[in-house]
């Protein structure tokens, strides 16, 4: 069961990090072409939805990139505490939910 645990955190962690570089490759690519500035925004919506919008929201403010972009700055909280609550569920229960 422990090893269930260590798998889950894991994927979390490296969805969070794919995520992070993904906006942050996205800023590069729009410090060198202006025009791509809503670009790869479905990018960032199914990598948010798959566990990392944490990771997104926190390192939009970091880096101060995409902050007026509404669907992002309203749709990434709400993802972010729905991914929140999955995950204290699935700990709490102890992926008894999955069938074995």
């Amino acid at each position: 069961m422990i090893l269930l645990y260590i798998i889950f955190a894991a994927y979390i962690i490296a969805v969070n990090v794919y995520s992070v570089m993904l906006l942050l490759a996205q800023r590069n690519e729009y410090m060198s072409d202006e025009s791509k500035l809503n670009a790869g925004d479905g990018k960032l919506i199914l990598s948010a939805l798959l566990g990392g919008a944490i990771g997104i929201y926190v390192t939009m403010f970091i880096t101060r990139f995409k902050l007026k972009n509404m669907l992002l700055m309203i749709l990434l909280p709400v993802i972010g505490v729905i991914n929140v609550w999955l995950c204290v569920v699935a700990f709490r229960s102890g992926f008894t939910f999955i069938a074995v």
